[in-house]
């Protein structure tokens, strides 16, 4: 993500593109009616991000019912609507009687997830509390209303010393996010440390965190100090904690939970005093279920949670991302051409804020060379070799190469689903993907 900008060069972030759209002056109850938390209530509002609803304890509300998912459906307030959309539950979520995968409540609904029945009222005249017009938290940069909507949970996250789950897509800006609730925080002047799960070899990463003594295994040549020590005073934040292995994961509990940690090949503890940030693309309550990620370790660092939108959905973002990045990697302070913005505007983004800071780079090193990716329309049905067709079109390589893979992900999508009886659980398991990132190609090809 980018680093401070000079407003005097760069006028295009000065005028971020907020969302029009005013909190309405309503608000949700959502209540339990039938089932084993009767009488449970929430209430949700147009200044607040989505909340889940399930077993998980992430989920603002939580229920007790066995036969809710542990992430069943998400509500949101938009506009003057409560907007429901099932989390590919096993049992689904039905409105009035009917199944749906997302619908629009308008107050006085009755909703079923598994055996638990929730009557949806609206409660006018209750204005919500404010978005913040403030255009960034720390390095995140963002004037979408999405992003603006987690400023005021950022801050109050920052403040304290709870420990804090970020999930998100692949470039979303996971780290960025981190890095800023330590730098807002209390803990800004000692150290951040960062370990990403996946850069590591796992017989490696024992003493990665840990530290170990010399002659501990063979090239333990001098006594090292692990991540864990290095952080202490400050902040240890675990990039793509979804691949730790299992092995692994008791360990990290009791130095998470006790402040204590013993070197490989040591055999005395050492105390440690630090904050635990983590960041997964993978959806971790689908791991504990599966059982790859200990329930306990889950419990202990999901005390907060925060949920980064990928890019698609954050339209009024890409204006001010892509003059951030522009004044960062040097380009000319004239700014970025309209007609190049509006192409990018137009891309979906599957590698979100990453690729849009690559799309920049390459935008001043060739300028008008530079074709940027935008999205195409699925050829006809009745190609007899989509990918000849694409190749005797003669358009640039980038954007053949994402029309291809655009028609594979349609077709795979909609083949994989045709297996399983439409069931997207089933499917996202025999794709070997996240279910909510299913979810996101299934969206994203029934657009095209």
């Amino acid at each position: 993500m980018p680093g401070p900008v000079d407003p005097e060069e760069h006028s295009t972030f000065l005028q971020p593109r907020f969302d029009p759209t005013p909190a309405a002056d309503c608000s949700y109850v959502v209540t339990v009616i039938e089932g084993p938390d009767a009488g449970t209530s929430l209430t949700v509002n147009g200044a607040e991000p989505p909340v889940l609803l399930g077993q998980s304890t992430v989920c603002a509300l939580r229920l007790a019912d066995a036969e809710v998912s542990r992430r069943h459906a998400v509500l949101e307030v938009t506009g003057v609507t409560l907007r429901i959309a099932d989390h590919g539950s096993t049992n689904g979520t039905f409105v009035d009687g009917v199944q749906i995968e997302t619908a629009r409540l308008r107050g006085g609904e009755s909703v079923r997830v598994g055996a638990t029945v929730l009557r949806v009222e609206r409660i006018d005249g209750a204005r919500a509390p404010s978005i913040p017009l403030e255009v960034r938290f720390g390095r995140m940069l963002g004037a979408s209303r999405e992003m603006r909507r987690l400023y005021p949970l950022c801050r109050r996250l920052a403040a304290s010393d709870v420990a804090v789950i970020i999930e998100g897509d692949t470039g979303t800006g996971k780290e960025v996010l981190a890095e800023s609730i330590h730098e807002e925080g209390p803990r800004a002047a000692a150290p951040f440390v960062v370990l990403d799960c996946t850069a590591v070899l796992p017989s490696l990463m024992e003493s990665e965190l840990f530290g170990h003594e010399r002659g501990a295994f063979t090239g333990a040549l001098a006594q090292r100090r692990g991540l864990f020590e290095q952080a202490s005073g400050g902040t240890l934040f675990i990039d793509e904690i979804g691949d730790l292995e299992p092995s692994l994961q008791p360990k990290l509990l009791r130095a998470v939970e006790r402040g204590e940690l013993r070197r490989v090949g040591g055999d005395k503890w050492i105390k440690v005093d630090v904050r635990i940030v983590a960041a997964t693309r993978r959806d971790l309550d689908l791991e504990v279920q599966e059982g790859r990620f200990r329930d306990d370790l889950f419990h202990r660092l999901a005390v907060a949670r925060i949920e980064l939108p990928p890019l698609r959905e954050r339209r009024g973002d890409i204006a001010p991302l892509a003059a951030a990045f522009w004044a960062q990697l040097g380009g000319n302070p004239r700014g970025i051409d309209a007609a190049v913005i509006a192409r990018w505007e137009k891309h979906t983004w599957p590698g979100n804020v990453r690729e849009l800071r690559n799309a920049v780079a390459r935008q001043i090193a060739l300028g008008d060379l530079e074709i940027a990716a935008v999205d195409a329309s699925p050829p006809p049905d009745g190609a007899r070799d989509f990918i000849d067709a694409v190749v005797s079109s003669r358009v640039p390589l980038v954007r053949g190469r994402s029309t291809v893979v655009d028609e594979y992900e349609r077709r795979y999508i909609e083949r994989v689903l045709a297996d399983h009886g439409g069931n997207v659980v089933h499917a996202a398991r025999a794709s070997g993907i996240a279910r909510r990132h299913f979810q996101r190609l299934h969206a994203r090809t029934r657009k095209a």
